[in-house]
């Protein structure tokens, strides 16, 4: 009974530790097997990646199977991981491919109709003319308006708040196309919001 408890302690005391370590760290330790550090990392980024990954894909069944996926990447190919972009952004990438993958099988060639985007923030600002419920209502359509790619845009830096340097790094393209199709997708967002009698201040 005393060797139960001692190998229990023992797990529980590596699992305290690998808390208050960092995501780099934690993936040093995955890469040689550890165990407690995986179940941290789990706990830590499994939340933020089930809703990227819902948001895109609009089905829960879908979005947990590819969580699964996602996490047992990195359990097999942490020691991949190169440090030359932040840890959530490494994540993020492999989350989306997937998604996006996950989509293709599907035959859900018209992301525009399975990638409805949300700006919450835009419902508070005092420029609204409409109630909150309402205003979010308009915006879900047209943000859903945007093309695939600018609607991307507008999730990952407005949504999950990336740099422009990370959403290069997540979709694979220069900064620079990253700020163009930001200017084009804020530009034809405010259009359409204003068009739906919403005054914006941008």
């Amino acid at each position: 009974m005393q060797l139960v408890f001692a190998a229990t302690t023992q797990v529980s005391q590596r699992v305290i530790a690998a808390q208050a370590t960092s995501d780099e760290v934690l993936l040093e330790s995955i890469a040689n097997n550890g165990k407690a550090a995986m179940h941290v990392f789990y706990a830590r980024h499994n939340a933020q990646i089930y809703k990227f990954i819902l948001r895109i894909v609009r089905d829960t069944t879908v979005a947990e199977d590819i969580v699964s996926q996602v996490f047992l990447d990195v359990w097999r190919n942490a020691n991949q991981f190169e440090g030359r972009s932040q840890v959530s952004t490494w994540l993020h990438a492999i989350a989306r491919f997937k998604a996006l993958t996950a989509l293709n099988r599907r035959r859900h060639e018209d992301i525009e109709q399975n990638n409805v985007r949300e700006i919450a923030e835009e419902a508070d600002t005092p420029e609204m003319s409409l109630d909150r419920n309402q205003t979010n209502a308009i915006l879900r359509n047209r943000v859903a308006q945007l093309s695939p790619v600018h609607r991307e845009i507008i999730d990952l830096f407005y949504y999950h708040e990336k740099s422009v340097e990370e959403v290069g790094e997540m979709i694979g393209i220069p900064q620079s196309m990253v700020k163009t199709r930001m200017f084009y997708a804020r530009k034809q967002l405010v259009d359409l919001v204003t068009d739906a009698g919403i005054a914006s201040s941008q």
